[in-house]
């Protein structure tokens, strides 16, 4: 493993923060910076300030969804993002299914790097991966149909030993 060149690295140059390796003060120099634009999103009537990137809480809780059928673990996925009653405020509103995940894809994207998907982007994407996840589960009875139909065949040899 080769040693760090810090001839091109100057500590009297760094903040102290770093210097020192203080995480929560060098991302409160981050935030002093100046924070990423934020894009608003309007559902159901009601609108919302993305935030500039994706809060932890959100990620943990979209993985833990994935794997519970509570209606509670979905209000605590979407709360960092839209506030703990977003989720009955859309069914309410009369949001569909398809449409919940399109604006969950849009807000994904946006939160990111805001401005790179319209909803329009969204909806596409969001078909399209609906699309994949059918086509993927086609695939296991055509493969398994191709198998049964080449059993009967005897393998020819290659005359290679």
């Amino acid at each position: 493993m080769t040693e760090p060149n810090h001839d091109d690295y100057d500590e009297a140059e760094q903040p102290l923060a770093e210097q020192a390796g203080d995480f929560d003060a060098f991302f409160a120099e981050e935030v002093d910076k100046g924070e990423r634009p934020r894009q608003p999103l309007t559902v159901c009537g009601k609108t919302y300030i993305l935030p500039d990137s994706l809060p932890l809480m959100f990620t943990l809780s979209a993985e833990r969804v994935q794997q519970s059928q509570s209606i509670d673990d979905v209000r605590k996925m979407l709360a960092p993002l839209f506030g703990r009653d977003a989720l009955d405020d859309w069914a309410d509103g009369g949001m569909t299914d398809r449409q919940f995940r399109i604006v969950l894809v849009y807000a994904a994207a946006n939160v990111r790097t805001p401005g790179s998907l319209t909803m329009a982007g969204a909806a596409r994407l969001h078909d399209e991966q609906e699309t994949a996840k059918a086509e993927g589960k086609a695939a296991g009875p055509n493969r398994a149909a191709r198998r049964s139909t080449s059993k009967g065949k005897k393998r020819r040899s290659s005359g290679k030993r």
